[in-house]
């Protein structure tokens, strides 16, 4: 599969590399002078890092034959195989992030609230949040469909109660009736794996007594080591959440009454949701780990703007221009879904199904 082959490569070459390194290090200098100069690349699977710190600095030498280098290199290759395969899912086969623009920060969007808490940096928009504020921003068009998406970085440690959000709403032109599709990461504490959570409102279920449409999932990477890219398509017939290009979730219209069909705006934000966030409020945001800080970069917004001519034609995630996933996409979808998705909304018993009727036929 390519992004396996790619992992696999990449990781390949990383040990090669550091392999070189270490043995240009070993000959010009005693093994004492080396032992706490070398760091390893951020790219190697954590397994693989920890059996090169453990065996180099006794195999590595001057004298190490050929035959003993290579024998070490096939152990250390044969170790990243799995963690290569277990660990990502399979390629959809198509990556709509590719097709459509960057739009910058400043050429899409404007700050929303908490200017003083946002800043641009290096074509990067960093928000953050204290205990004065948090931040947030908006585009300057309003859509009717379209594919939107952002590269975020998110911040590490301790994150409950935060909530790092890219979203799509029309609050502000319906306040207490309004739709939203949402991205949300939803902080955590040390040691555990953030909480991705999409959602989507209709005609007023985030107003009053909310009714949401969640579905959360775990990531197969850390969010909080680089970049990576989150996006919302939404035509009339559909929305899919991607990560990556991997579609996670299909949300598709079976009636009005269930979909968002009115024009929304893309927006994103850094606040505190302390009372329901990290597992149901129990843990809070804790101000001595202040700012808490996200960044978004590689901003897409390409669609049918709400000024656009009737006839504007929806856009596509997959080759098809009439929307809908291949079946490398829906395989990947549910590769996902099987072994990262942790909530379903249509699965709870808890909940009252007459109120989401979209999950009679689920």
């Amino acid at each position: 599969m390519a992004t396996t082959v790619l992992s696999r490569n990449a990781n390949s070459y990383s040990i090669r590399r550091s392999l070189h390194q270490w043995r240009s290090l070993m000959t010009s200098s005693s093994s004492s002078t080396v032992e706490h100069s070398y760091k390893l690349p951020d790219s190697l699977p954590h397994r693989t890092t920890r059996i090169f710190e453990m065996t180099v600095p006794y195999i590595i030498s001057p004298f190490l034959s050929p035959m003993a280098y290579i024998i070490f290199l096939f152990l250390l290759f044969v170790m990243v195989i799995p963690s290569s395969i277990g660990s990502w899912p399979p390629s959809p086969g198509y990556y709509p992030s590719a097709k459509f623009r960057s739009v910058s920060f400043n050429q899409g969007f404007r700050n929303l609230w908490g200017p003083q808490h946002q800043r641009l940096d290096h074509h990067a928009l960093k928000i953050w949040l204290d205990t004065t504020s948090g931040s947030g921003f908006k585009s300057v068009r309003p859509f009717r469909s379209g594919y939107f998406g952002a590269s975020m970085k998110l911040q590490s440690g301790y994150t409950a109660g935060v909530i790092t959000a890219f979203y799509l709403s029309n609050s502000e032109a319906h306040p207490g009736y309004h739709d939203e599709v949402d991205i949300e990461f939803l902080g955590t504490t040390f040691g555990k794996p953030y909480v991705l959570q999409t959602n989507v409102y209709v005609r007023g279920s985030g107003d009053g007594k909310v009714i949401g449409r969640e579905m959360k999932f775990h990531l197969w990477f850390d969010p909080t080591k680089k970049f990576h890219h989150y996006a919302i398509f939404w035509s009339p017939k559909e929305i899919i959440f991607l990560v990556d290009d991997v579609p996670i979730r299909r949300y598709p219209r079976k009636s009005a009454a269930t979909f968002p069909l009115r024009p929304m705006w893309v927006y994103g934000s850094i606040w505190d949701a302390s009372s329901w966030a990290t597992e149901d409020g129990k843990y809070k945001a804790d101000y001595r780990y202040q700012p808490f800080i996200g960044q978004y970069t590689n901003f897409k917004a390409s669609g049918c703007s709400a000024y656009a001519p009737l006839l504007c034609h929806p856009v596509s995630v997959s080759p098809y221009r009439s929307g809908g996933l291949t079946k490398r996409q829906h395989r990947a979808m549910r590769w996902v879904q099987k072994r990262y998705m942790i909530y379903d909304y249509c699965r709870d018993s808890s909940r009252d199904r007459l109120l989401t009727p979209e999950c009679w036929w689920h």
